[in-house]
């Protein structure tokens, strides 16, 4: 019996109570499973077990059956009709006893839900109905309020104070990954409301944009007026020891920082030839996706604790101001992820900037091994660290696939990723000149800026070879390639 199958029957042996519901759940979705959905939204969270009645036998689900009831029930919590507002909740598959069963995690939200129109809470015994009760959804309201400061109104922000380009970016960004994506044929304002960053104060009826609307796509002089000590070091320092060797001060919306810290982290840290199966997948990608996740949407921002991000030699550093749910070390295997702001997370969910509550940090620990050799540190308190093992520019990267570790294929240990023809002439042709993608594709004899010729590119920066000219702005129409010292050694090596 593997640990989650043994995390499972001690859950089920406690029994439900105010964090844990079971459903029987043997050929369709019961009713009521919303109304439990809803009341783990508006309290502290909790598991539903679908696949187990209320006594804590495994009854198990009908694997025929098994698609369509998760099929229904992610229709349904993603239906405003059902489920006010709508939730992105994951669902894993678990087995007991030979039996089929669904797991799903449901954080505590900072928003308060309604199902089918009606406000439920949970207590030990259950999901209950409050709307009617005026104190209770009162007392529901300002717990939420002042829980998450995300929700924090600002009456005196105006459209004008966010970036509607940037709007515009995030609305075509979502639909193109979701064709029907509900942000599709809303304007500004009302993506604003359906994502939850412009809101109405229920005690003092003011309307506004909150804290985590200005945070995400305010422009910088509005932004910095609101939040003034909001800003994010990214450090290298690996030969300046008493300063740094670079440094970017991000201190602009959480959409651009995130495309900041990758750009640092492409331009300063290697990216191994990593095989997942048959495919070859970017783990440096993977892991500090979730590194920059974390920095920009669980930060406590009504701390001054300014963010930091270090790159020394053969380890990256992080650190951000939290409100904590325990202290020490984490352990992965116990781990319970809280979101911090969960209206931050979900809108850089639905741009394709994080993943699901809990995924990234499993992908980073899956990773993270085979990247830089260790597993990562994650110490939750006050302030929040992650340290990450890396590898260095030059070191003999292993070949490494999920399903054959280096140790057993000693013999495979390539410095970098082979170089496709095109590679190296792109690097032949940075060796002249530095150049922009147009100028590469002109020279190339090529009509446009292939796919091709940007996923090289990339792969290019990814192992150290070439850089960008302006790495604070990557997406700059003035930015061009250039060689590195490690390119030049490559081609003197290698070059035909």
């Amino acid at each position: 019996m593997n640990t989650d199958e043994q995390r499972l029957q001690a859950m089920i042996a406690i029994g439900e109570g105010l964090d844990v519901e079971f459903k029987a759940c043997r050929d369709q979705l019961p009713k009521s499973v919303y109304q439990t959905v809803c009341a783990f939204l508006n309290r502290h969270g909790g598991t539903l077990l679908l696949g187990v009645a209320d006594d804590g036998s495994i009854v198990g689900i009908d694997p025929g059956e098994l698609d369509q009831i998760r099929k229904d029930f992610v229709t349904g919590i993603n239906n405003p009709q059902k489920l006010t507002p709508p939730t992105y909740l994951s669902i894993l598959d678990a087995e007991l006893e030979g039996k089929k069963l669904l797991y799903i995690y449901v954080p505590e939200s900072s928003q308060v839900h309604r199902c089918n129109g009606r406000i439920f809470d949970r207590n030990e015994d259950g999901d209950f109905d409050i709307t009617d009760n005026t104190a209770q959804v009162a007392h529901l309201y300002q717990r939420k309020q002042s829980t998450y400061s995300e929700n924090r109104i600002f009456p005196h922000l105006l459209l004008d104070d966010l970036d509607r380009d940037l709007i515009a970016k995030c609305r075509k960004i979502a639909t193109l990954r979701w064709e029907n994506h509900p942000w599709k044929d809303l304007d500004d304002l009302e993506l604003l409301k359906s994502a939850q960053l412009y809101q109405t104060s229920p005690e003092s009826g003011a309307s506004g944009i909150t804290l985590a609307g200005i945070l995400l796509l305010g422009k910088q002089l509005p932004l910095l007026n609101t939040v003034p000590h909001h800003r994010t070091d990214l450090i290298l320092r690996k030969v300046n020891l008493d300063r740094y060797d670079d440094r970017d001060f991000v201190d602009v919306n959480l959409v651009e920082s995130y495309e900041r810290i990758m750009a640092f982290i492409h331009k300063h840290l290697p990216d191994p030839f990593f095989l997942e199966g048959t495919t070859s997948i970017s783990i440096r990608d993977a892991i500090f996706r979730e590194v920059a996740s974390n920095i920009l949407i669980h930060r406590e921002y009504m701390n001054a604790f300014p963010a930091k991000l270090i790159i020394e030699r053969g380890i990256v550093r992080t650190e951000n101001s939290s409100r904590p749910h325990g202290f020490g070390r984490l352990d992965p295997e116990t781990f319970t992820p809280f979101p911090k702001n969960p209206v931050i997370a979900k809108f850089f969910r639905q741009i394709g900037r994080a993943d699901e509550l809990g995924s990234g940090m499993r992908k980073m620990m899956k990773y993270s091994r085979a990247y830089g050799g260790a597993d990562p540190e994650l110490v939750e308190g006050d302030v929040f660290r992650i340290v990450v093992k890396v590898p260095e520019f030059g070191e003999r990267l292993e070949v490494t696939t999920l399903e054959s570790r280096p140790e057993s294929r000693p013999e495979s240990r390539p410095e970098l990723r082979p170089e496709s023809a095109l590679a190296i002439k792109v690097l032949l042709l940075l060796a002249q000149e530095p150049s922009g993608k147009a100028e590469l594709a002109q020279k190339l004899g090529h009509k446009t800026v292939s796919g091709e010729l940007k996923k090289q590119l990339r792969l290019l920066l990814g192992q150290g070879k070439i850089e960008m000219t302006i790495p604070a702005k990557p997406n700059s129409r003035l930015q061009k390639y250039r060689l590195t010292a490690a390119g030049k050694e490559w081609i003197k090596r290698n070059a035909p």
